[in-house]
């Protein structure tokens, strides 16, 4: 009796599922700094955003790097956390392309094919993303360790923890992870 009333009640939370609304948001762990792998992400959100979808990236180590003004700004440092900012990347511009890079001929060139193309640089890509509505957010246990400060960030970037993150992918379908 006990595994038939547990049977029924499966099927018929089963068939309430059916008639909820899906959870559709999409979000978008990117952990890369690599320019293609940045710019990807930045594409997969706009069309998720272009498609009416809520969308939620996270930025994690390296990926830090492409949401950092470009400009340094003056922030108080420790040594090593001085060392890290000289050794990242600061902004989007950049950021080098995973493979065949040549020491930076390669995204120099790729910026050229894609300006050619008509196809928008990763810059405006950003800036369509966070003028429709994406939710990034930098990670704070990685800004901690890498020794990134809030105020290096763009302006309008949320800090948060990985359970931020986390609840805002419990209300999606999809969790990419770049």
């Amino acid at each position: 009796m006990g595994t038939q009333g547990g049977v029924g009640q499966a099927i018929q939370l089963r068939q309430q599922s059916d008639v909820l609304p899906k959870n559709d948001d999409k979000t978008i762990i990117v952990f890369s700094g690599d320019f293609d792998k940045v710019m990807a992400a930045f594409v997969i959100a706009n069309g998720a955003l272009a498609m009416g979808k809520h969308v939620t990236m996270f930025f994690t180590f390296w990926g830090l790097n492409a949401i950092r003004k470009s400009q340094p700004v003056s922030v108080h440092k420790k040594v090593l956390e001085k060392m890290f900012g000289w050794m990242m990347p600061r902004g989007s511009k950049r950021l080098k392309l995973s493979q065949m890079n040549m020491m930076g001929m390669g995204t120099k060139l790729m910026r050229k094919v894609m300006a050619d193309k008509n196809i928008n640089s990763l810059e405006e890509l950003i800036g369509q993303a966070r003028k429709q509505g994406v939710r990034i957010l930098a990670c704070q246990m990685s800004m901690d360790a890498m020794g990134i400060r809030r105020e290096e960030l763009l302006d309008d970037i949320e800090v948060a923890g990985v359970g931020t993150f986390l609840a805002a992918s419990e209300k999606g379908n999809m969790t990419l992870f770049i």
